[in-house]
């Protein structure tokens, strides 16, 4: 028998917005947002990066990036610092890697309750599978 494909994505997107709304729910607790927490995980990884390669690792338009990555700077989470050329460099503060930090001990005990239903084994297929499918 086929699978639906709308059915399909659908619970793919069920799976999403459901592990969004609790990494959301619960970063509250150490004072940030899902999209606060995912730019600077993005940051952390590649420190010095521009907005752009920061939007795209974030699934942001540079747009809407630029103006999160305001306001971390603002809270003091974040530096932009002058690069080569015209390039804008980012990078966390201390404040910034302490609640990252923080963030990345949420997000692991949220995950592990979205995954839990799961076995090691459908884990790593799971995670085979949609790496597949991003090509």
């Amino acid at each position: 028998m086929a699978v639906d494909l709308q059915i399909l994505g659908r619970a793919v997107k069920a799976a999403q917005y459901r592990q969004h709304r609790a990494l959301d729910s619960r970063l509250a607790s150490v004072g940030s947002t899902l999209a606060q927490w995912d730019a600077m995980r993005a940051i952390g990884r590649t420190p010095g990066a521009s907005a752009r390669e920061l939007a795209a690792a974030t699934f942001q338009s540079e747009q809407a990036f630029g103006t999160l990555a305001g306001r971390l700077v603002a809270q003091g989470l974040v530096d932009r610092r002058p690069g080569h050329g015209r390039r804008i460099e980012h990078h966390l503060t201390a404040e910034g890697q302490r609640m990252l930090t923080a963030g990345h001990e949420v997000a692991d005990s949220v995950l592990a309750e979205c995954f839990e239903g799961l076995e090691e084994d459908e884990r790593e297929a799971l995670l085979g599978l949609l790496r597949k499918l991003e090509g």
